[in-house]
C-alpha cells in the first residue's frame, strides 16, 4: 500500500493531465502527445468562449494555431470523432478500443427494431455517401418508413438519429468539418492504412482502457475509473483491477488527510510511480490556467469535489436568474489548487474577451501576486482567441482587481 497525501495527489492528477510540468509544443507533435496522455478531447458545440476541444489542448499547450489539431484529425488521421466519456476526439491508435463499441451496438431492442423497419434510409445514406460523400447531413432527405421517437431533442430527427446508427456502428465517420458542420464519408476511406485492426475481447478491451483511463487521472478509484475514458464501458471492471493488481501493474494508494483515510480502494499505475516520487520529493511545476467546463481534469463532479474541495457545475441550462455563476464559466486552476472561475464570452466581431466576472474561492489567496498569475492566464486565453482588448465586469475579487484592471 503506497502512502499519499491530499497534496500528491492532486499534483499527480494535474501533471498527468499536462497540466504542470514542461509543456509540450503547440504543434501537432506536442498535441498528438499531449491526448495519448489525456486519452480524448471532449466535444461540445457550444463556442461562447471557444470550441471546449481547443480549450483543453489550449490549457496544456498554451496559445496555439488551430491548424495543427486539424491536420491531426483531418490530413494525418491521427485522430478520429468518437465516443469515448462523451462524443469526443479520441485516437487511431486506440481503434481496436473504440471499435469493441462498435461490433456491440446497438444494445437495446427497441433502435435495432428501428434500424430494421427503416432499412430503406440506412441503405439510402450509404449509398449516397458511397457516390457522392463525404456530405453534411442537410444532402439526405428523410426516407424513414417510421419517425424515431424519444422524449428528448432527437424526437422525429429521422437522418440524425440514422447517421448516428451508423457512426456508432463505425461504418461511416466524420471526415471533416464545414464550420460546425459534420461531413460523413465511409469508414474505409477515412481511417489510414495503419489503423490498428486487432479484434479484442471484452476482457482485453477492458485492461487496455483501465490502465489508460488510470495513467490519465493519475490515482483514482474504481468508480474514477469507470466514469473515465469509455465511460461505463468497462465489462467486469472490479475483477480486471484485481488481476492488474495481482500482475503488479497497478498499485493499492491510500490517501489520508486529517480527517482520516479518504475512501477507496485507490490505484496508481506502476509506470507513475517514479513521477510520484520526484513530485514529493519536491519537483512540482505548477503553472496557472484556465480550464474548459467540459475539461478531462473536472468532468467527474465528484471527483473534483473530493480532490480540490471545488463545487463546479454547469450553468448552461440554469435560467439566466438563477445562476450562481454564468453562462459559461471557466475554472482557474492555479498550482495544485482550483481557486475560483471567471465568466466569459468571446465578442468576435469586435475581437474583444468580455470577463463579465471573476470569482475567488474563499480559501483562495486574494493577493497581488495571485491576481498577476490570474491575469496573465486570461491574457493568454485572448492572445489563444485572438482578442485585441480584454474587458472586465466589475465583479472581480478586490486583492486581484489592480493586476486585472
Amino acid at each position: 500500500m503506497i502512502a499519499i497525501t491530499p497534496v500528491a495527489a492532486r499534483r499527480l492528477a494535474i501533471t498527468r493531465q499536462r497540466l504542470a510540468g514542461a509543456r509540450a509544443n503547440p504543434d501537432s507533435a506536442g498535441m498528438l502527445e499531449v491526448t495519448r496522455d489525456i486519452g480524448c478531447l471532449q466535444l461540445d458545440p457550444i463556442s461562447a468562449v471557444a470550441r471546449s476541444h481547443t480549450l483543453v489542448m489550449y490549457s496544456r499547450v498554451g496559445p496555439y494555431d488551430l491548424a495543427h489539431l486539424e491536420r491531426l484529425l483531418w490530413q494525418e488521421r491521427h485522430l478520429f470523432e468518437y465516443w469515448a466519456h462523451a462524443a469526443s476526439i479520441v485516437l487511431t491508435e486506440d481503434y481496436p478500443i473504440h471499435h469493441a463499441m462498435m461490433r456491440s451496438y446497438p444494445r437495446r431492442a427497441s433502435t435495432r427494431a428501428w434500424v430494421e423497419t427503416n432499412a430503406h434510409l440506412r441503405d439510402y445514406i450509404l449509398k449516397e455517401i458511397t457516390e457522392h460523400g463525404p456530405l453534411p447531413s442537410r444532402s439526405f432527405e428523410d426516407k424513414a418508413q417510421a419517425g424515431w421517437y424519444s422524449t428528448g431533442w432527437t424526437s422525429q430527427r429521422n437522418v440524425s438519429q440514422m447517421l448516428d446508427y451508423l457512426w456508432t456502428r463505425g461504418e461511416i465517420m466524420v471526415a471533416g468539418r464545414s464550420g460546425l458542420q459534420k461531413l460523413w464519408d465511409l469508414s474505409e476511406r477515412v481511417l489510414p492504412e495503419w489503423t490498428p485492426r486487432e479484434v479484442l475481447d471484452e476482457r482485453e478491451v477492458t485492461r487496455r482502457a483501465a490502465q489508460r483511463s488510470l495513467r490519465a487521472l493519475g490515482v483514482g478509484t474504481a468508480k474514477h475509473i469507470s466514469l473515465h475514458y469509455i465511460r461505463y464501458r468497462y465489462s467486469d471492471l472490479p475483477g480486471v483491477l484485481k488481476e492488474l493488481e495481482s500482475e503488479g501493474i497497478i498499485q493499492r494508494a491510500e490517501i489520508a488527510d486529517e480527517g482520516g483515510a479518504w475512501k477507496g480502494p485507490w490505484y496508481i499505475h506502476r509506470d507513475d510511480l517514479p513521477l510520484l516520487e520526484r513530485l514529493q520529493n519536491g519537483d512540482w511545476q505548477p503553472r496557472t490556467t484556465l480550464l474548459s467546463p467540459f475539461d478531462n481534469l473536472v468532468c467527474d463532479r465528484a471527483r473534483t469535489e473530493k480532490l480540490f474541495n471545488f463545487d463546479f457545475r454547469i450553468e448552461i441550462y440554469v435560467p439566466k436568474d438563477k445562476r450562481k455563476y454564468g453562462y459559461y464559466v471557466l475554472p482557474i486552476l492555479h498550482g495544485d489548487q482550483l481557486i475560483g472561475r471567471i465568466d466569459p464570452l468571446m465578442d468576435r466581431k469586435q475581437k474583444r474577451l468580455m470577463v463579465n466576472a471573476v470569482y475567488a474561492e474563499p480559501d483562495a489567496p486574494v493577493n497581488g501576486e495571485t491576481g498577476k498569475a490570474v491575469a496573465g492566464a486570461i491574457e493568454e486565453l485572448a492572445t489563444f482567441l485572438d482578442a485585441t482588448t480584454i474587458a472586465y465586469g466589475e465583479n472581480v475579487p478586490k486583492g486581484w482587481k489592480k493586476a486585472l484592471q
